[in-house]
């Protein structure tokens, strides 16, 4: 049986926007890159392989759903994939700083998707008291 808390996430993913799926998978990234840092950290390799084998399995899903008829996925490919390089190497050699350029990055993007997140609620009309989710 699922859980009060795992149901509720559920829910939240599946009547969630696609512009809102896309800030989750962002945050989930993150979060599962820092997961992996700290088993690093704490030589838990195990449980950093897991964690980010997460982070590695949203970047490729953002590889794969990329539009090519857009000239920013041309722009964004290359960085999804230098990305993903550095989350197999730094797990692979169990080295931080690669996992912190990657951390880096997709922080940036996360930021960069909020802010055009905002741009285009504000366009809508919807303002800051609309019901965007920035």
């Amino acid at each position: 049986m699922v859980n009060a808390a795992e149901a509720y996430r559920r829910q939240q993913v599946m009547s969630a926007p696609p512009e809102q799926l896309t800030l989750m998978l962002y945050n989930g990234c993150l979060k599962f890159i820092d997961e992996g840092i700290g088993a690093v950290k704490d030589k838990k390799y195990e449980d950093a392989n897991v964690s980010l084998q997460k982070a590695q399995r949203i970047i490729s899903e953002f590889r794969l759903t990329l539009n090519m008829e857009y000239e920013i996925s041309h722009q964004l490919l290359p960085l999804y994939n230098y990305i993903y390089d550095k989350l197999v190497e730094g797990n692979i050699r169990s080295d931080v700083s690669k996992l912190d350029e990657a951390k880096g990055i997709v922080t940036e993007l996360r930021d960069a998707w909020v802010g055009a997140m905002k741009k285009a609620r504000e366009e809508k009309g919807q303002g800051k008291g609309g019901k965007g989710y920035a």
